[in-house]
């Protein structure tokens, strides 16, 4: 048994808390937040004690793990307090603010024989293991081409300010806004791309400010780019394409491209994705045939936009709870529980130390804009 302690009461939270009821080996010893109010509320919904203070929290010798959902700027103050207190941390997207931050978390927790961890976890989810598998078993050829989205949807334009978590946290909109669309999701493609392909080598990086208004209360704000794009080369030899944004039509999908075939992953937020394959050797699906046959006899080509290919079935039944009331299907404790399991067998889990700083570089360099840049972190 695994006791862990959350920092951060906020949104995000309450799926943490869901999901933590997936793994009875990792056990909750208490919760701290800055805002007693907003602590009083999450530890009445979820019947869980309550620190009087951080310094509380980190003197509790029970805990192993600080699990850190702060905002972001908070990340590395409170990551290298938890570091200096003997935790072993995990730590929300992203690791700190700058680089150099970062590195100084990573290089800390080293030095004190300690682990990091990043989120965020849909890198680990069985839809990822089903797209590897396929790509390990060679049904696209050698991948060659990537195509990632995290497009979310104009939210600046809906009822955002009377969104909740399941114990009332507010969706903290207008921090999002200033913080940046990519900072806050670019991690969730970013984790995908770097677990199938490995570290990226070079990349181009443009951000912008499309939609400077985003409503009543934004008026005096300093906002983020609410656009990225990044292009990415691969030392794997994959090049990707990722694009993060608030504003287009939902699309959190993945397209990889090999040399025989297509994988299309229709929701990088969803643990069991549907996961379409398409192969390059003529046996395409019955209506991509037929609306192939269609545009022929009326003497033009179109893009063909009926299908993704032929879905593929999971190799085996899903273990872990489903969240059918909220907007993520992302099993966020699985991370937590894949990183006790890896500290109790003596071994660095996968999005720890490294990795972790690698995806925290790379998100910071698109939400930046950055140009051509090539990483200084890398595994």
């Amino acid at each position: 048994m695994t006791k862990i302690a959350v920092i951060g009461t906020g949104f995000v939270a309450d799926y943490y808390m869901t999901t933590l009821a997936n793994y009875p080996e990792l056990a909750l010893a208490g919760v701290w937040d800055h805002d007693a109010a907003r602590l009083g509320e999450f530890c009445r919904f979820h019947d869980a004690r309550a620190y009087a203070s951080f310094a509380e929290c980190l003197d509790d010798r029970d805990v192993a793990i600080i699990v850190n959902l702060t905002s972001p700027e908070s990340h590395y103050a409170l990551n290298c307090a938890a570091l200096n207190a003997g935790k072993h941390v995990y730590c929300e997207k992203p690791l700190g603010m700058t680089f150099e931050q970062a590195r100084a978390v990573v290089d800390l927790a080293a030095s004190n024989g300690l682990t990091i961890c990043g989120a965020p976890a849909n890198g680990l989810s069985d839809a990822q293991a089903l797209t590897q598998s396929l790509i390990a078993a060679g049904r696209i050829g050698t991948p060659r081409l990537a195509y990632a989205e995290m497009e979310d949807g104009p939210v600046f334009r809906d009822n955002w300010t009377d969104w909740r978590s399941r114990s009332g946290a507010k969706w903290p909109g207008l921090h999002e806004f200033e913080i940046g669309c990519t900072l806050e999701h670019a991690g969730y493609g970013l984790s995908w791309l770097v677990s199938l392909f490995g570290a990226v080598e070079k990349g181009q990086a443009f951000s912008a400010l499309t939609f400077p208004d985003k409503g009543r209360g934004t008026e005096d704000l300093a906002l983020a780019p609410d656009f990225s794009v990044g292009c990415l080369s691969f030392r794997s030899g994959v090049t990707a394409r990722l694009t993060c944004g608030l504003a287009a039509p939902r699309d959190r999908s993945l397209t990889i491209v090999g040399d025989e075939g297509t994988i299309v992953v229709r929701d990088l937020w969803d643990d069991r994705s549907p996961v379409h394959l398409s192969r390059f050797d003529g046996k395409r699906p019955l209506l991509q045939r037929l609306a192939g046959r269609f545009e022929r006899q009326r003497g033009r080509v179109l893009p063909l936009r009926l299908t993704h290919g032929r879905p593929v079935a999971y190799p085996a039944p899903a273990k872990a709870r489903r969240l059918s009331a909220f907007p993520s299907q992302i099993d966020f404790a699985r991370g937590i529980a894949v990183m006790a399991q890896a500290i109790a067998a003596g071994e660095a889990p996968f999005f720890s130390g490294e990795r972790a700083l690698h995806l925290t570089e790379l998100a910071l360099a698109l939400n930046e804009g950055a140009g051509s840049f090539t990483p200084r972190s890398g595994f």
